[in-house]
């Protein structure tokens, strides 16, 4: 077997809010601004995280995830992603032993997978010389973990440096990294957790992150312990000779930037030319073969959203005459027939879906599912099995008494099992999240709907 040599390591944290965005998004500045090239990934179902990563880098950052990507096949996933750079950093999720129930796309269990070595992000305010008895904690509770360093984030003074420094050393753990604290540091949050990069502009940020990493990061160091890792199986490409059947419209702005870029790779591995299009600012959707609607904010531009009826009329059109239309989430919502804000004001929507969709206060799934097809669908026919996540604060409510129900789903991080999302002929929209590159007969079956749509439908009409 041909190997590759790929640097890697894992940042990590001992809980969700260490900063783990933050040092992450200064590492790939510093790199790239000393002639590196950097790629980055993200443990878990998140799509804002990688935003950040992106700017940084000036890379796509992709999702590593064992239950959207099945994992035998996370490694090569990795590889052909990674296969290029000269390093690669992949953030972790939550804390490092925190994933899915019974520790399914754990940081860990994704650091062991790829054989990369873990550097732990501590959030040292308020605490001395107790940052080495979690650092210790961490690191003897799976010694399969490749256990390589910490990174100690919001230090207060020399002292305080010190004193955690101090710790370290009588337990033999390595200081990869010393950061003081900086309001600067920081972005701007709403429900789902970041603001996406999409709606604010990171940039000064990412270039005080960059400066104190520069200055507080023994960048050799960290280089050193990702180049520890083992050679990995060279990638294989499977792009390699596709030839494009179908055009495929992809809803991209600002309310609409849920994606995992090798989600839409899967797609384009599959003959699909995707053509992006705004339903805020455009007036019709481009001259494609099938819809996909990404996950989002809508709920945050339910105005203007409202207003562009030009948008919503083509994609009515579009829906009488067959098309295939693919929507997730925020997708789903936007195709309901009217959204309730989180103020209960009511916005028009497009109405493809005979549902409304209400804001709640309060998160209403989260999690992992198996999605299993109560019907037909573009992704597979009756009882095809679908590994997606959850995670919205609406809720959608059928118009309707005969609900076409497209899926029943069982999981979650509290379990439960319930029927979810919509299915016709040509439509299917729900709350699922799912990764294509983990999905590819789904993703295959949507693209010749969308060629056979091409090749018996399309020539009849104009839109």
């Amino acid at each position: 077997m041909n190997t590759v040599p790929i640097p890697r390591v894992v940042i990590a944290g001992t809980n969700s809010g260490v900063g783990k965005t933050t040092i992450v998004a200064g590492l790939l500045a510093a790199y790239r601004a000393s002639g590196h090239g950097v790629q980055s990934f993200k443990v878990g179902p998140d799509y804002i995280d990688p935003g950040f990563h992106k700017i940084a880098s000036g890379r796509e950052s992709y999702n590593l995830d064992s239950w959207l990507v099945p994992s035998d096949t996370l490694p090569s996933f990795f590889a052909s992603m990674a296969d290029d750079a000269d390093l690669a950093i992949i953030e972790g999720v939550m804390g490092l032993y925190d994933g899915g129930r019974e520790g399914v796309s754990s940081t860990a269990q994704i650091a062991k997978q790829l054989g990369a070595p873990v550097v732990l992000v501590i959030d040292c305010k308020a605490m001395g010389e107790s940052a080495a008895a979690i650092a210790m904690g961490f690191r003897e509770y799976d010694k399969d973990v490749d256990f390589k360093g910490v990174i100690l984030n919001r230090l207060g003074s020399d002292n305080h440096e010190r004193m955690v420094r101090e710790g370290m050393e009588k337990i033999g753990v390595p200081v990869i990294g010393a950061i003081r604290r900086d309001d600067r540091m920081h972005s701007p949050e709403r429900h789902l957790g970041l603001t996406p990069v999409t709606e604010v502009d990171p940039t000064e940020a990412i270039a005080t992150i960059q400066h104190a990493v520069e200055s507080m990061v023994d960048l050799e160091a960290l280089y050193k312990v990702a180049a520890s890792a083992a050679p990995m199986p060279a990638p294989i490409d499977i792009t390699k000779g596709v030839t494009k059947r179908t055009k495929i419209g992809v809803a991209y702005d600002e309310a609409f930037s849920f994606y995992y870029p090798a989600s839409l790779s899967a797609l384009e591995a599959q003959g699909a030319e995707l053509v992006y299009f705004s339903p805020l600012k455009d007036s019709a959707i481009p001259d494609v073969d099938g819809l996909v609607f990404g996950g989002g904010f809508p709920e945050m531009f339910l105005q203007a959203l409202s207003e562009n009826t030009a948008m919503k009329e083509s994609i009515r059109k579009a829906n009488q005459c067959s098309m295939p239309i693919y929507a997730e989430c925020g997708g789903l919502m936007y195709l309901c027939e009217h959204i309730h804000d989180f103020d209960g004001n009511v916005f028009d929507t497009v109405g493809v879906v005979p549902a409304n969709c209400v804001m709640q206060q309060k998160l209403q799934k989260v999690g992992y599912v198996t999605a299993t097809a109560k019907r037909n669908t573009l992704l597979g026919n009756t009882g095809t099995a679908l590994h997606g996540h959850e995670f919205h604060f609406s809720t959608m409510e059928p118009t309707i008494e005969e609900f076409p129900w497209a899926f029943h789903l069982e999981g979650g991080r509290k379990p439960q099992s319930y029927d979810g999302g919509y299915a016709t002929d040509n439509v299917l929209a729900s709350y699922l999240h799912l990764n294509f590159a983990g999905s590819l007969e789904g993703a295959k079956h949507f693209v010749d709907m969308c060629e056979a749509f091409c090749r018996h439908v399309r020539s009849l009409w104009s839109y």
